[in-house]
């Protein structure tokens, strides 16, 4: 139980961003690349779901 007198840990701060806008268009390029190499279509469908995400933060 928690009472008004008892210290609290601070809440951490905002998270910083790892990968910078440009990063997603650099990681977009890359996968279509790939994407004209690869003939599995389990693998191509996972790039294809990638691509989406990534298009999602540009």
């Amino acid at each position: 139980m928690t009472t008004m007198t008892e210290e609290r840990p601070p809440e951490p701060g905002r998270a910083r961003a790892l990968l910078s806008t440009a990063d997603f268009r650099l990681l977009r390029t890359a996968l279509t690349a790939y994407a004209r190499t690869v003939d599995d279509r389990d693998e191509l469908a996972r790039i294809n779901a990638l691509h989406h995400r990534l298009g999602t933060y540009t």
